[in-house]
Formats: C-alpha cells, structure tokens, sequence
C-alpha cells in the first residue's frame, strides 16, 4: 500500500499535469475571449486571461508592480499550506484534509505556473444561467475550491480539530 505522503504527491502532480494539459488544450483550440458552447445556456469553454487574483479580483487594475504583488500573495499562500500539511497527523485521522491540502497545494502551484510564465492565469470554465455568469475558472481553481470543501468539512465534522498541538 502506497504511502500517505506518497498519494498526497501524487495527487499534487496530477492536479498540476490536468491543469496545464487544459490550458495547452484551450489556447491551442479557441481563439482569446471567444467560446465554445459545451452545455447551450449553461456551460462555455471561454478563453480568458486572469491578471488578478482568485474570482478576477484586481483583474482590472493596472497598479504598478501587480504581476509582483500578485506572485507574491500566491506564493505566501503556498507556504501556508505546506505549514498547514505539515502539521497533519499521520496516523491517517486527517485523510479529507490531507486529500484537500493536495487539491489545494496543486490548484495553487497551476496557477502560479501561468502568473510565473505567462503574468497571468489562463481561465476558461464559463458557467452562467441566463444573464448571470460565475467566474471563468479552471482545473486548478475546481481544485482548490473542491481541496477547501473537505478541508473544512474535516475540521467541522472530525472528531479532532488540531492533530497536534503548535
């Protein structure tokens, strides 16, 4: 049976390969702001560039030295969750927020790849309901949310909220 930190590594590539495998498939098929109707009404392969943070904040903003702020805000919240991972326990009591953290830590290194590269995010997922449209995202924003979810859910539901003290 394959190690805890094994698996957890394991998950972290795979987010990471899906994440930029999308985005290479996406730039490489459709052409900058326009869409591909996946579910008419409801689901668009838009592509976007996300020069802000999460959900588009300060997309629009042109201050000076964003794409720095920007990086370094992303990589500060990679430190905290590998501080985070580290405190987990390994008696396999924290395996929804070790399966999170994995999501989350491979959300976040996708998307630092594009800030790193590229000075922005590659978005595409549009999904809307009639005049109402949610952020474009991608693998690794799906990633992240869903990695947050059973973090959560662990620290709310589990038995144990700390697994070991600090």
């Amino acid at each position: 049976m394959p190690s805890r930190s094994y698996s957890f590594y394991v998950t972290v590539l795979m987010v990471i390969l899906l994440d930029q495998l999308a985005k290479l498939l996406v730039v490489a098929t459709v052409p900058l702001f326009e869409s591909v109707s996946i579910i008419p009404n409801f689901l668009d392969i838009t592509y976007v560039r996300n020069t802000g943070l999460a959900y588009g904040l300060l997309n629009e903003s042109t201050m000076p030295y964003k794409r720095l702020i920007t990086g370094a805000l992303a990589i500060a919240a990679l430190a905290g969750i590998a501080l985070y991972a580290r405190q987990l326990s390994s008696d396999g009591q924290d395996k929804w927020s070790r399966i999170g953290l994995s999501l989350i830590l491979g959300g976040a290194i996708g998307n630092i790849l594009d800030r790193v590269r590229l000075g922005y995010v590659i978005d595409y997922v549009d999904v809307y309901w009639r005049g109402w449209h949610f952020w474009a995202f991608n693998v690794a924003d799906a990633a992240i949310t869903f990695g947050a979810i059973f973090v959560f859910a662990e620290l709310l539901l589990g038995k144990r909220h700390a697994s070991r003290s600090i």
